[in-house]
């Protein structure tokens, strides 16, 4: 055979019709496939990225603090001040210094043990304070040795702030030495530095401004969250000073927030209860407090509890001084040992039989409580900690609380008695709208008398439920031919609702709207408030993409947090996010929210030369319903815009709705002044 040719003749063959390379390259494995999907060829390892240091924070934010909003920004204070609360818990430290400083600067000094600065074993290069500045996952609080109860425990709040942080400069004094590094997004940009001699000084100072390119250059600090933040730190635990000090510039003539203060409160959580329902009506004139240490603070428990008349509850629960705004275990403690020890009682007076039918919603719905643990290593859902996870919680405070709870209505049989009649009636009134509401579905629509009235949806599961509230009977007409009639429902308004928060009692009681809004929802209103009752798992406002449709938005809004607080808080309510525009440019079709998302579409999504048509919707109703489908009501396709109020931010939200939908208009344009960077008298309508 020629050459050692396999194929012989037809080898040669093809020498003579096309030259063969003298040494063909074999093609790459990856283009050499014919089978693969696009982009495959592309795909390998030059793809796999490897983020080093705290790069990964940098690039996923959200991953860390939870985002970038203004929540995410204040939770930067929350890492910093938390790692001094651990100073102060552990013993080493008796106050905690706060200064907000004018372009967003914030310095938090302690008088604890100060950050370690000798060189770290694994990195002898390094000192233990740059590991731990610039390092995920260094820190002292992994293993118990170092401290019995912390708030940090993961080794990456401080080194996150520090990630995303423009600037941020560390003092540590130590051993009568002062020791000073500064840091930019991160990275070290001075050594560690002796500075010299200090007397009379000791702990950590970290000054640090956060970084426009992370959070915006619109994102500031709110003095009034900080100041909230720094104080409920010293209710949480009495053996701490902690001294607050404002730049008087930040401050408006009208704030509430004093330019310098101090917290050192001994009563604790009593002090704490006590000045959040300074002035409301109790069921029982005695609050329930106690407090129960443990040597080394493992296994602590401190409670307060009190019953309000006129009012619904709420429950602050803390761990290790970090608050825990979605509860957990401890909370469920606590419910759990209210309630069989307040049926335990009812057994010793002979009223089981009144009580059989109480559960810890009944005791729980007016009850003003707040809950702090100190537990060694806790368990929190995710990085922000907002819900505490460790089971050991739940059984300590139930037993701790039960145990109390259960002297405290012995030693006050008249208070006792107060509460039990309370919860009780509780219970009736609950049972009693639930017999009310056994009712088909149907039965509802048929009591609704709207202009076009409720348009119900065939399940009954709360969680694969919706409830569409629409702008005007057109709008209700196509969003009712787009929805999903099994799981989607469609309440139409006509017009604008009735302004709850400038309304009389009677005029809330008389309005028709108002009325059959509540009876779809079912759930009721007020203190009557029931949500197990709630019909639906969503409720979507849905108007128009203008700024009539933002003012019906937000009368139905100042509606759920003036009348059912609690829908939103569950974060049952939704807005709806139609588009203005309708973009074409031959066979490509997009849909525009606004003026700056059609200028984006513009740019991005349409890459030929061809003119591009635009048309504005006027409102829902002149959509198809086929386009109002694809755009808003699709759960595969759709946006929805969630309507949540940080717990802390309570007082502050229901001080705005009184200012910006009252009947005093001269809070309005005040507002508006302060807050409306380009807006001018003439743009305004007064």
């Amino acid at each position: 055979m020629a050459g050692g040719d396999l194929f012989g003749n037809a080898a040669r063959k093809i020498k003579a019709e096309k030259p063969v390379a003298k040494t063909p390259k074999a093609p790459p494995p990856e283009k050499s496939r014919t089978n693969g999907t696009p982009g495959e060829a592309d795909y390998n390892a030059s793809s796999i990225e490897v983020l080093e240091g705290l790069e990964p924070v940098r690039r996923r934010p959200g991953m860390y603090i939870g985002g970038t909003d203004e929540t995410a920004l204040h939770h930067l204070f929350a890492e910093v001040i938390d790692n001094s609360m651990d100073e102060a818990v552990a013993g080493h430290a008796t106050w905690i210094d706060v200064t907000v400083e004018e372009d967003d600067w914030i310095t938090v000094t302690d008088n604890g043990r100060g950050i370690p600065v000798d060189p770290h074993p694994k990195f002898p290069k390094k000192s233990a304070l740059e590991v731990i500045m610039t390092t995920l996952h260094a820190g002292g609080k992994f293993d118990s040795g170092a401290y019995q109860t912390s708030g940090g425990l993961h080794g990456v709040g401080v080194s996150v702030v520090n990630a995303l942080s423009e600037r941020l400069d560390v003092e540590v004094a130590k051993n009568k030495q002062l020791y000073t590094q500064s840091f930019e997004r991160g990275h070290a940009v001075t050594k560690l530095q002796n500075v010299g001699p200090t007397n009379n000084r000791r702990g950590t100072r970290i000054r640090f401004k956060p970084d426009p390119q992370i959070f915006g250059k619109a994102a500031h600090f709110r003095p009034a969250r900080l100041f909230r933040m720094t104080r409920s730190k010293a209710y949480l635990f009495g053996g701490v000073e902690i001294r607050w000090h404002c730049a008087p510039s930040l401050l408006k003539d009208d704030s509430t927030v004093p330019a310098e203060a101090t917290f050192h409160f001994p009563g604790g959580l009593r002090d704490y209860l006590a000045s959040d329902i300074e002035g409301k009506e109790l069921v029982s004139d005695q609050v329930f407090t106690g407090k129960v240490e443990k040597p080394g603070g493992h296994g602590s428990v401190e409670w307060a509890v009190a019953w309000m008349a006129a009012e619904d509850g709420f429950v602050h629960s803390y761990c290790n001084t970090i608050p825990t705004p979605d509860g957990g275990t401890h909370e469920a403690g606590l419910r759990t040992a209210l309630l069989r020890a307040l049926k335990d009682h009812a057994e010793r007076i002979g009223q089981s039989k009144r009580a059989s039918n109480v559960t810890a919603d009944d005791v729980m719905n007016t009850a003003a409580a707040l809950i702090s643990v100190f537990i060694r290593e806790p368990e929190f859902q995710g990085q922000n900690k907002s819900r505490l996870m460790t089971t050991e919680a739940s059984r300590l405070v139930e037993g701790v609380v039960r145990d109390a709870f259960d002297h405290w209505l012995a030693a006050a049989p008249t208070q006792a008695l107060k509460l039990l009649d309370w919860a009780v009636e509780r219970s009736e009134d609950r049972l009693r709208r639930r017999a009310e509401k056994d009712v088909a579905r149907k039965s509802a629509v048929r009591k609704l008398r709207l202009p076009g009235k409720l348009a119900d949806c065939s399940n009954t599961s709360l969680d694969n439920t919706e409830l569409f509230i629409v702008e005007g009977d057109s709008a209700g007409g196509s969003a009712k031919q787009a929805r999903d009639r099994a799981s989607q429902a469609i309440l139409p308004l006509r017009g604008k609702i009735l302004n709850v928060a400038s309304a009389t009692k009677d005029k809330l009681s008389q309005n028709q709207q108002l009325a059959d809004l509540v009876q779809a929802l079912g759930c009721g209103t007020g203190t009557h408030y029931k949500h197990t009752d709630l019909r639906y798992g969503k409720v979507i406002v849905m108007t128009d993409a203008d700024v009539d449709g933002a003012h019906i938005a937000s009368l139905l809004i100042t509606f759920f947090w003036r009348q059912m607080p609690k829908l939103i808080e569950s974060g049952h309510l939704f807005l709806a996010v139609p588009p203005l525009y309708k973009l074409t440019q031959g066979a490509k079709t997009t849909y525009a929210r606004n003026d700056k998302h059609r200028e984006e579409l513009t740019k991005s999504f349409f890459t030929g030369k061809g003119k591009i048509e635009v048309s504005r919707f006027k409102g829902l109703g002149e959509m198809l319903p086929a386009q109002l489908k694809e755009t808003t009501m699709d759960p595969k396709k759709r946006m929805l815009l969630k309507v949540m109020v940080q717990p802390e931010e309570k007082d502050e939200t229901s001080q705005s709705v009184e200012r910006l939908m009252g009947n005093k208009p001269e809070a309005r344009f005040t507002f508006i002044t302060e807050r409306a960077e380009f807006a001018s008298t003439d743009a305004l309508d007064i």
